[in-house]
């Protein structure tokens, strides 16, 4: 194998082809979906199979029977074009709301819990022969877009042309295309080579805030790690835990980083191995078999530790959404277990892996502990097991409930929607993709 063509899995640390790479990781992520690596292809679709290529040849071949002599289109004409030629994203539909059927779980449980849910979302999942592999990112586009189309009027009238559905993964590849050649997102437009459609890379939580803020929606990142990885995130660290103010600071692209083919490809260590973190130990080896025996019961306390340490400092992110969902607790639940809020689900996204976070639940412990579940909504899982499971309220857990132990990543990212349409003015703005930093 030529190691100058190689990259090394950050989850298992094997050895691969970089062709292989995006594959292979989300076999960490998914039971039994994916089996071969994905080739780089249009879609299976019959009209995007026709007419794969730039927007000229796609405008000129589709139903709407527009085409120019000179073969030239300019942005509004693309626009009009694509309003005609998108297709709706297929889902499956949950008699009486998704959403509906978790609160009613989430009120059978103890009394000592209270969950903050956003309204509605469909859930779309990934699948296996037409996404699997490299979907789930554009299955949060869709699961966020289903929210705001059903619950946001003033985006429902300005999303996708005002067509009123959510549209299927290659339309809105051609969507995120256009939102970069009208100048959103510059630098992650590079990194994709200005083309997605037709592609199988992965995308990740700034390609979704540059779609949403292409319609003049507002989409927010906030980004959570480490100090010391602080060149990875979109800008210069302004907050750190304590509750201090969250400061936005600059616009973190200027610094140098590294190369990247993708988004999550920032994750990913290419041709060498993962860098592995050691506790130190300090006692005198006195044989081999107990230097073995030493290093292992080592490992495993520093394991303990670091475990504890890092739910500890995750718990940063836990009051984040509770914050964001309870809207600074002007929430009042009164004698309800489960409230509704006003806030946008959140894309969740961290190495190899995206899901949509549309809730939160704490616990109060005997204790006086609080104890916080993240509720996601994963296009991972099938959404018939996941409503079988609600309706009978067996199991269900499994699918929806995340707790602090399960943060285990180093690195976090979260796109949401604040209310309102942008002007003319801060649409300009909105094309320089920033984010809020928090320290974990």
């Amino acid at each position: 194998m030529n190691m100058d063509d190689s990259s090394t899995c950050p989850f298992c640390s094997l050895s691969l082809p970089s062709s292989q790479l995006q594959w292979h990781a989300n076999t960490h992520f998914e039971d039994n979906d994916f089996h071969s690596p994905p080739v780089e292809s249009a879609f299976s679709d019959s009209h995007f199979d026709t007419t794969f290529g730039d927007f000229n040849s796609w405008c000129g071949g589709g139903s709407s029977g527009i085409g120019r002599d000179n073969g030239v289109w300019n942005m509004e004409e693309k626009i009009s074009c694509l309003v005609d030629l998108q297709i709706k994203g297929e889902f499956h539909n949950v008699n009486g709301g998704l959403m509906n059927l978790l609160r009613n779980c989430l009120e059978s449980e103890g009394q000592n819990s209270r969950s903050i849910l956003s309204g509605y979302v469909d859930h779309f999942q990934s699948i296996r022969f037409e996404d699997g592999g490299f979907g789930c990112g554009w299955r949060n586009i869709q699961m966020l877009s289903s929210h705001l189309l059903a619950q946001k009027r003033e985006a429902k009238d300005v999303l996708f042309g005002g067509s009123g559905f959510v549209p299927d993964i290659p339309s809105l590849q051609r969507w995120l295309e256009i939102a970069w050649e009208r100048g959103f997102d510059e630098p992650g437009s590079n990194q994709f080579n200005h083309t997605i459609y037709g592609s199988k890379k992965w995308i990740g939580a700034t390609d979704c805030a540059a779609l949403l803020r292409s319609f003049g929606l507002r989409a927010r990142i906030m980004d959570f790690g480490p100090k010391e990885s602080e060149s990875l995130y979109l800008s210069v660290p302004g907050s750190s835990v304590g509750g201090e103010e969250l400061v936005r600071i600059g616009d973190g692209r200027k610094r140098k980083t590294p190369n990247f083919y993708g988004p999550m490809d920032r994750y990913m260590s290419r041709g060498g191995g993962v860098s592995q973190t050691n506790c130190s130990n300090n006692a005198k080896p006195s044989s081999a078999l107990n230097d073995a025996t030493r290093d292992k019961e080592s490992a495993g306390e520093c394991a303990v530790k670091s475990a504890a340490e890092q739910s500890k400092s995750h718990q940063v992110l836990m009051d984040f959404v509770w914050n964001y969902f309870s809207n600074k607790n002007t929430i009042q639940f009164g004698y309800r277990r489960v409230v509704f809020s006003e806030k946008t689900p959140l894309y969740f996204q961290h190495d190899g892996h995206s899901r949509t976070i549309v809730g939160i639940q704490v616990n109060h412990q005997r204790n006086g502990i609080q104890h916080y579940n993240l509720v996601v909504l994963d296009p991972g899982h099938r959404t018939a097991e996941i409503e079988r499971s609600l309706r009978e309220k067996v199991g269900w857990q499994r699918f929806i409930k995340r707790g602090v132990h399960t943060l285990r990543k180093k690195q976090y990212q979260l796109c949401y929607v604040d209310p309102g349409i942008a002007n003319e003015e801060e649409m300009e703005k909105l094309k320089t993709l920033d984010s809020v930093f928090i320290e974990l």
